[in-house]
């Protein structure tokens, strides 16, 4: 009975135990997630003082992360043999992912598991957002904004219009707008999102948070 028990336990954790540390390259997908900073900034940032939310950044959505991602789940932390970024290297990556530390973080967590070297992930990030029309009117926002949101999403597709509506989802956190994910090739060309990552937000009052 003590050894069925010892087994069902170590079946039961296996997966867990699996969940973190995959080999570097193996993934179906990419999911470039832009952050709303301000929202950010409102939620974490302004605890720990970050540089990014000083007032007269005028950041709007910036690279939280290129994501490699399967088509369901992602890898995280994975082994590689590549080369951590130098600081110099992350820096540059400063103006669009708002901080040095915000780069090295992505990298630890899930630019290794690209299988690229450092500078190539860094490279292919930066691109990723290269290829994203980031609505204009967005950098105007000047005061709190209630509003559904799926205005975001819309706004996105008539900035984009290759993006189609399965490619793209818009995230909510605290009854803020979060983030809008896009879900990319390898070759970083618009596809559907797997079907755990579109989950878009259905608040009709989400808050925008004005420019910094």
């Amino acid at each position: 009975m003590r050894l069925i028990l010892v087994t069902l336990v170590a079946l039961c954790w296996a997966p867990i135990a699996q969940a973190e540390g995959e080999r570097a390259g193996d993934f179906d997908y990419y999911v470039l997630s832009l952050s709303w900073s301000s929202a950010w900034c409102a939620l974490e940032g302004d605890a720990r003082d970050d540089p990014q939310c000083d007032a007269g950044r005028g950041l709007t959505f910036v690279v939280h992360g290129l994501w490699p991602q399967y088509e369901e789940g992602w890898p995280s932390w994975c082994r590689t043999g590549e080369r951590d970024p130098s600081r110099s290297m992350t820096a540059a990556m400063a103006d669009i992912m708002g901080g040095a530390g915000s780069a090295f973080y992505q990298w630890k967590k899930h630019g290794r598991c690209s299988g690229l070297a450092a500078g190539d992930y860094f490279r292919t990030a930066r691109q990723a957002y290269e290829t994203i029309s980031v609505p204009e009117f967005l950098a105007e926002v000047s005061r709190p904004l209630t509003l559904p949101a799926s205005v975001i999403e819309d706004a996105f597709l008539e900035a984009n219009p290759s993006l189609s509506r399965d490619q793209i989802t818009i995230t909510c956190k605290g009854g803020l707008i979060q983030e809008a994910r896009i879900c990319l090739t390898k070759d970083l060309g618009f596809r559907r999102c797997g079907e755990d990552t579109i989950r878009d937000c259905r608040l009709q009052d989400a808050v925008l948070e004005p420019v910094r």
